[in-house]
């Protein structure tokens, strides 16, 4: 893996540092910033509204897949760093997948690794059915029009994450306002803040108490875990806390998903007189739609790396765009274009190497759930305002529509 990074001898100059501020952009729009740093060239600096100093940009998809999978590039080391960010705040907790390196990622996962199996959503999935047909016989019930935000796209990830991770019935609108105001872009970071220390401190209770647990769920898992000496309280705090809040991603991806649906009456026709082909326009919808701003999470070169002729020096800082490496017309031919027929269609979504998203097969399990469910049974679903009416989130992390009113 290593050669295949390392450049010839002549090495070019390094490129410019490009400003990349995180644009409020409607819709479904492709970030310009973006599509500038890839015309640029492969590799490319960049300076992000937060931190300190620049960073690598790598934008080629074989470049994505090498970086991400390189044990030279390092997530633990930026913890010890204030490299340049989107985030305004930087706290990273321990036990947080994010920023574990091997052998520590794989050590920390494990206790965890069980309850997002195929098989184990194969399990899920008629529980998962049962709560959003709930959802959605409210939403027939009252009648249209609805914001499909706010019914159905918030509620039902929450409520499906909160039964994997075992959080009594009882407890569920408690977790689930944290969670809330914790995504939230009102009330500012003290209120966020606030939120999160309440999840915590119960996560922490939560896990504390069942360390001499058998069940399943993943609060669960985590507390015998502990109990076992496998990873420490702090770090299984530090893993629960991700996971119960991601259900965010699956909101607002579904959200543009539904959107360009809703918006293209070839995509909508296509999805309703084949249902039985949905999933390879699902897989072509998370491939084009944009589902954040700028870039994710950094990492840092542990030693000096030569990639295009450019040398990333140990210490500097390195960012990938999957975003990016999705629309690489090398890999993806006509690569702005929703091509329902798309076959390969490797999109990296869902990350790439050992920080591949831990709940990738629940995120899709969810979407299939949401988009099948949605178009099944509510007929002529359709936008009950025009496209330029429907508003989208400002000033945040993940893209997606903020409502989505419909009819039907």
């Amino acid at each position: 893996m290593t050669q295949e990074i390392t450049a010839p001898a002549d090495r070019a100059e390094p490129p410019p540092v490009r400003d990349w501020p995180a644009l409020d952009l409607e819709g479904t729009e492709f970030d310009p910033v973006l599509a500038g740093l890839m015309r640029e060239g492969p590799i490319t600096r960049i300076r992000l509204p937060h931190g300190e100093g620049w960073a690598w940009l790598a934008t080629r998809y074989d470049d994505v897949r090498l970086i991400t999978n390189d044990p030279r590039f390092s997530r633990a080391e930026v913890t010890r760093r204030q490299v340049t960010r989107l985030a305004p705040h930087f706290a990273p907790r321990p036990g947080s997948l994010a920023w574990a390196d091997q052998p520590d990622h794989n050590r920390l996962r494990r206790p965890v690794s069980a309850a997002f199996t195929v098989s184990a959503m194969k399990r899920l999935r008629p529980r998962a059915q049962e709560m959003l047909d709930g959802l959605v016989d409210g939403l027939l019930r009252d009648g249209p029009p609805a914001d499909l935000v706010e019914r159905v796209l918030e509620p039902f990830p929450l409520a499906v994450v909160s039964e994997l991770m075992g959080v009594p019935a009882a407890e569920r609108e408690r977790v689930h306002a944290w969670t809330r105001q914790i995504i939230s872009m009102c009330g500012g970071a003290e209120a966020a803040d606030h939120a999160k220390q309440g999840m915590y401190a119960w996560i922490a209770d939560t896990i504390g108490a069942r360390r001499d647990s058998r069940a399943e769920d993943v609060l669960s898992r985590l507390g015998a875990a502990v109990g076992r000496g496998d990873i420490s309280l702090e770090e299984a705090v530090g893993l629960a806390g991700p996971l119960q809040i991601g259900g965010e991603a699956v909101t607002h991806n579904c959200g543009q998903m539904l959107y360009l649906l809703l918006t293209r009456p070839e995509l909508m026709a296509r999805m309703r007189e084949r249902p039985e082909a949905r999933g390879p326009v699902l897989d072509e919808l998370l491939r084009h739609i944009p589902h954040r701003s700028t870039v994710g999470l950094a990492r840092v070169a542990l030693e000096d790396v030569e990639l295009h002729g450019v040398r990333i020096a140990a210490g500097d800082p390195v960012y990938v765009s999957y975003l990016a490496a999705n629309r690489d017309p090398d890999v993806f031919p006509d690569p702005d274009r929703i091509d329902p027929d798309r076959d390969p269609n490797p999109h990296l979504s869902f990350g790439n190497g050992p920080h591949h998203c831990t709940g990738a097969v629940l995120a899709r399990l969810q979407t299939e759930l949401l988009v099948d469910t949605l178009l099944d049974r509510l007929p002529g679903l359709r936008l009950a305002v025009p496209p330029a009416q429907v508003a989208w989130r400002r000033r945040t992390m993940i893209r997606g529509p903020r409502t989505l009113p419909v009819t039907w």
